[in-house]
């Protein structure tokens, strides 16, 4: 019997549809009934803490802008740490910063005699408009946002609630202000700069954005204590802890311990005699932490649609099963319209068709997996043909690149061989004829100032053959290998390095003039291999000093968090954008007749980056030419 059904199209097709109508049913309903609490839950938890995640990227962002924009301006306020720039450092923080409510900065005890004991200027925001004034005499030494950053000596986050005292300028409610403190050229303490986010504003942002209609924002400290609560009267005197029962209310606990622990998490707590979720995170940087409630009376309405969705789903179950129905027949003969217009492809000449097995036993599967079979079979022979094709192309392909290469390095070999031979032949010539000057004896006519111009020549000279000849041996095979297994480890020193490098370019140019600036102190060194950092130096110094007008060259040292950078400029001629291309490149020139071997700033970029860095050539100076090494420190 099974095996009649199992070779009967009209018996598999009614089986079929039946099997598909049953298994939708049972499937729908039993997600239905046994799935539905799970999928709320799942779906308050995914909405509440998409809006958490939201509105702590708000709050952070928040945060992050008062820190970066006290940070930036405290090197400047400690460079002028007077009372009028104080004065306009604090409107312009505030001014610059929509996210800043306000702004003090608060002198130690007697800086300025002119304003006795206390000096304290503060910006506040008010609507759209922003007040600075010297803040009348009061304590403030003793006050939070002053003494925390003050005894640690250190920037942190405080929050405290604004008294009104007599004072001019307050802001209303809770304030969270970012402290740091100031110092003088001693590192002593001067004073202490506050920046302050009004958590009342922050608050009133936060309630804008809700997943339920009655959800509601909080935050705690690390002590449980509400900074934000839609019930004001909690603010700043009231912990999650207060007023609630230990043994009765020990979900309320549990929930201030997590939060004040900075977990993240989500829990099922009983509030104010309400049943509610709540999802909490902490708040990078603080010891705060942010929770969104949201009660299970609007969580729960998701039920009220049950019945909705259990008469559309059987209604959709029915369309369904009519479609299924229709897909069924179709699907049967599916199979016969694809082998027609396959083997009508085939006979027309197209081989790329593909033609799949099919798991059917009937006679419409077995026909298709004999079209199958043959294609295969024919798919294959013409599959090797190609591929045979393929290969003797790429290998012919191969030979030609081959060819060429071999051509065009012997090109390079003769040119190379004939540009050594030539920059070689240049100082050998003057030497050898000046040598030859000085060894018959005509030279008794020759005054002192000439004899040691001669010398100077020949001197130069021979340093120029020693540097050539120095730089093909560092090409080479043997040189880079030398190079490669040098040691790495040397204490180099940035400032002696670089006077020595000068050093070296003024035997070869005495009268020339190289300015030596450096953002480095003269004890500051890196780890290194000192002589391929001075050939790379000195390669770029004799270069400035070789083609450009010799006039105002300057080396640059600085360094940044983790990189120095040594910076050679000049005001000679520009290199070209196609030139700049092929510099770094070994034997590349961009003129032939160009005097040097091309070996220079190849070696130099090949010494950079055995050294862990890098040289460049910096595209966006136009007066002439400028080269920067890069070495990690």
């Amino acid at each position: 019997m099974l095996n009649g059904i199992r070779k009967s199209f009209s018996a598999k097709l009614s089986l079929g549809i039946l099997l598909m109508a049953i298994t939708i049913f049972v499937v729908s309903l039993g997600i239905l009934f046994t799935q539905s609490r799970h999928i709320i839950r799942t779906e308050v938890v995914g909405r509440a803490n998409a809006v958490l995640n939201t509105t702590m990227q708000k709050l952070i962002r928040n945060l992050m802008t008062i820190e970066n924009a006290t940070n930036a301006y405290t090197w400047m306020i400690e460079q002028s740490f007077q009372p009028e720039s104080i004065l306009g450092y604090t409107k312009r923080i505030v001014q610059l910063n929509p996210h800043i409510d306000g702004c003090s900065i608060s002198a130690e005890p007697d800086i300025f005699e002119k304003y006795g004991r206390h000096f304290s200027a503060y910006t506040v925001r008010e609507s759209d408009s922003i007040r600075t004034v010297i803040e009348e005499p009061y304590d403030y030494f003793h006050k939070i946002w002053y003494k925390t950053p003050h005894d640690l000596n250190d920037a942190c986050w405080v929050v405290y609630t604004d008294e009104v005292d007599s004072l001019e300028l307050t802001l209303d409610g809770m304030i969270a202000s970012y402290g740091k403190p100031l110092y003088d050229a001693d590192s002593l303490i001067v004073g202490i700069i506050s920046t302050d986010l009004s958590l009342l504003r922050l608050s009133k942002v936060m309630s804008e954005v809700k997943p339920y209609p009655s959800s509601y924002f909080m935050m705690l400290n690390n002590e449980g204590r509400y900074f934000i609560h839609p019930d004001s009267t909690r603010l700043f005197t009231q912990t999650i802890f207060d007023n609630a029962d230990p043994r009765e209310q020990s979900d309320i606990y549990a929930l201030g311990h997590e939060m004040s622990a900075g977990k993240r998490g989500q829990m099922a707590v009983n509030i104010d005699g309400s049943a509610c979720l709540v999802c909490y995170q902490p708040v990078p940087g603080t010891d705060w932490s942010l929770a969104i409630v949201c009660p299970e009376s609007d969580v729960l309405a998701g039920y009220y649609r049950l019945t909705y969705i259990v008469i559309s789903l059987l209604i959709i179950g029915l369309i369904i099963i009519l479609l299924l129905s229709h897909r069924a027949v179709k699907h049967a003969i599916r199979p016969l319209n694809q082998l027609l217009e396959k083997t009508q492809a085939i006979a027309s000449g197209s081989m790329e068709v593909h033609i799949p097995k099919s798991q059917r036993e009937d006679v419409i599967g077995r026909l298709q997996n004999s079209f199958a079979t043959m294609l295969q079979a024919l798919n294959f022979h013409m599959g090797s043909v190609c591929y045979t094709t393929e290969q003797t192309k790429l290998r012919n392909e191969e030979l030609e690149r081959a060819t060429r290469m071999v051509e065009e390095a012997d090109k390079q070999k003769t040119t190379f061989i004939q540009n050594v031979s030539h920059q070689i032949r240049t100082p050998l010539n003057i030497i050898m004829g000046f040598a030859q000057v000085l060894s018959d004896g005509s030279n008794e006519g020759l005054s002192d100032e000439e004899t040691k111009s001669i010398t100077d020549m020949m001197d130069h000279n021979s340093k120029h053959l020693n540097r050539m000849l120095l730089m093909l041996f560092d090409s080479s095979d043997t040189g880079l290998s030398e190079e490669l297994n040098s040691q790495k480890q040397d204490i180099v020193p940035c400032n002696d390095v670089v006077n020595e490098a000068i050093g070296y370019t003024n035997m070869h140019y005495p009268n020339l003039h190289i300015n030596f600036q450096t953002d480095v102190p003269d004890d500051f060194s890196i780890k290194g291999n000192r002589l391929y950092l001075m050939r790379a130096l000195r390669e770029l110094l004799y270069n400035s000093a070789k083609y450009s007008d010799g006039k105002n060259i300057c080396i640059h040292v600085m360094r940044t968090e983790n990189i120095v950078r040594f910076m050679v400029e000049d005001t000679g001629k520009n290199i070209s954008e196609a030139d700049s291309k092929v510099i770094f490149k070994f034997f590349a020139k961009g003129d032939d007749l160009t005097e040097g071997l091309g070996l220079g700033l190849p070696l130099a970029k090949r010494h950079a980056q055995n050294l862990g860095g890098d040289l460049i050539l910096d595209t966006n100076y136009h007066q002439g030419c400028r080269f920067i090494i890069e070495i990690p420190y």
